[in-house]
């Protein structure tokens, strides 16, 4: 089965007022997910909201530089909270056959969280990456794993090596 992580917002504006633990923590596994799956081929697709993009200067709307993004990687824009409403995300998975979804990112209650219920909607297996994702709100992070499916890193190790 293929999978792709979808990198969800990880851009200077929207965590420039995140306590830098948080961010720091869910990007370092971000990243080792994201060295897993590009190892064995699957791809790995930033997110990106540029619902503001009048408002704020383009560099905010970057990606983080903790974030380990490759160049020939896809990047999805967005304006809603679902990263696959109105845009070409369902079409790119499927062209690639994928199966299963590893949702991360920022922020756990509303794009992460909205586009995890997209893929969801859209027929897709998915999971939150734990330790994954961002919030201001540390009591959204702990309901996000509670409610919804969690993947951790040795199970998405287990999955893709086998």
């Amino acid at each position: 089965m293929k999978i792709a992580l979808l990198v969800v917002d990880m851009q200077k504006h929207f965590l420039q007022n995140l306590e830098h633990n948080k961010v720091a923590g869910a990007c370092e596994y971000i990243n080792y997910v994201a060295k897993i799956l590009r190892a064995k081929g699957h791809p790995i697709i930033h997110i990106q909201d540029v619902e503001e993009a009048g408002a704020v200067s383009a560099e905010l709307l970057d990606f983080i530089p903790e974030i380990n993004r490759e160049q020939e990687e896809l990047i999805v824009t967005k304006i809603y909270s679902n990263a696959f409403w109105k845009t070409e995300l369902e079409q790119i998975l499927a062209d690639r056959q994928i199966g299963f979804v590893v949702v991360a990112g920022n922020s756990a209650e509303y794009c992460v969280l909205s586009t995890y219920n997209g893929a969801i909607e859209r027929g897709f297996k998915a999971a939150i990456l734990q330790r994954g994702i961002v919030s201001a709100n540390d009591d959204v992070i702990a309901s996000t794993y509670r409610d919804r499916h969690v993947i951790s890193y040795p199970v998405i190790e287990f999955m893709v090596n086998s």
